[in-house]
């Protein structure tokens, strides 16, 4: 398998939401979610617009977020990373539970996206401390816990770790079933079915992967998430492709790319272009296969510039949490160092003020006694 079938799927929208001011913004917000996997600059569009007003912290916040999964959609990780890191600050002004856990989760699904794993793993153990605030038995409950799980399926998954992110995948899909508006939940499911599929795959338990697989294209549908259902027909095409059913693939393949036309999403193109590519050269068009190898060798050199520029902004968002944290230990120990010598001169002065009254109880108790040896 190549490198880039370690790559994953992304778009795992948040169940904590806020509402919007006015009738008009929720409308507009609303029809934006709907189309984040198949018009993703439709939803930029309608998010740069309701920014423009004014509006509370909490709606302000799912505003940012909106714009930063619609530009996660594209692969254009430098901009989802500027939006989430906003929703994330404002997050730190609420005392919104909800908000905080879901800000947290989807900048979490933002580092593991750009390969930073360690990132992502530590951003979802400050959620978890949200989480467990939350009430039981609730759609945020299930759906944030879900999605938690599943970020943590695709690290072991990309860490060729397929048993243990079978683990958290299954744990994942079991909480998504229990949200009771299941629809909320559809396009969640199909992208955890696509990479269960994936970990079936590189276990080689073909008849799972190819349930699964078709699973996820269910879900996709049932939602009309068209880039969703492109991807699981990729991994369905990847299935048929190592069963030597090339033709088969390419049948696959080329609605997949039909589905996904309108989407911008680099790295389903660059995966589906690379599929074609190699089911043509199986079949000996060389044409075709060096048309749609040059396509993806295209989309695979865009979506390394978006990740340098993306990685470049972490670097310097890590560099200033780090100065202050820095500041906040320096001023820390600082305080301590003050309260030490505070302490310490205090010290100082009653010992000094207990010797010498004991050197002047001392002397007095001398002169009795040299009184008493005068006088007897």
């Amino acid at each position: 398998m190549t490198n880039f079938f370690k790559i994953l799927l992304l778009v795992l929208l948040p169940f904590s939401t806020v509402k919007a001011q006015n009738t008009s913004d929720s409308a507009l917000i609303r029809k934006a979610r709907l189309q984040i996997y198949d018009n993703p600059d439709r939803t930029i569009a309608i998010g740069k617009q309701l920014l423009k007003k004014e509006h509370t912290i909490k709606t302000s916040i799912d505003i940012y977020m909106l714009l930063s999964t619609a530009n996660i959609a594209k692969r254009n990780f430098d901009e989802s990373l500027k939006y989430i890191l906003k929703a994330k600050e404002l997050s730190q002004k609420t005392n919104d539970t909800k908000s905080q856990v879901s800000v947290l989760i989807a900048a979490a699904i933002q580092y593991q996206q750009m390969e930073l794993f360690s990132k992502s793993l530590e951003t979802l153990n400050e959620a978890d401390l949200y989480l467990k605030k939350l009430p039981e038995h609730t759609s945020e409950k299930y759906g944030e816990t879900a999605r938690s799980y599943a970020i943590r399926g695709m690290i072991y998954k990309s860490q060729s770790n397929s048993e243990i992110a079978l683990e958290k995948f299954l744990i994942s899909i079991q909480n998504f079933e229990r949200v009771p508006l299941k629809r909320t939940a559809y396009s969640n499911m199909s992208v955890v079915y696509y990479n269960i599929g994936y970990c079936y795959l590189n276990l080689n338990q073909i008849d799972r992967a190819q349930q699964s697989f078709l699973q996820s294209i269910d879900y996709a549908r049932r939602n009309q998430a068209k880039s969703l259902e492109a991807f699981a027909l990729k991994g369905m095409a990847e299935l048929y492709k190592q069963q030597h059913k090339n033709q088969a693939a390419l049948d696959l393949l080329t609605n997949a790319e039909a589905l996904s036309k309108n989407t911008g999403d680099i790295t389903l193109n660059e995966g589906i272009y690379k599929e074609m590519a190699d089911n043509y050269l199986a079949i000996g068009k060389q044409d075709s296969f060096q048309l749609y190898n040059k396509k993806f060798f295209e989309m695979r050199f865009q979506r390394k510039q978006n990740e340098l520029v993306s990685i470049n902004h972490v670097i310097n968002e890590h560099n200033k949490e780090t100065l202050v944290k820095s500041e906040a230990l320096k001023s820390y120990y600082n305080n301590i160092q003050m309260i030490s010598v505070v302490i310490g001169t205090i010290l100082i002065a009653l010992l000094s003020y207990c010797i010498i009254k004991i050197r002047k109880q001392n002397k007095m108790f001398q002169k009795r006694i040299q009184h008493i040896i005068r006088t007897s």
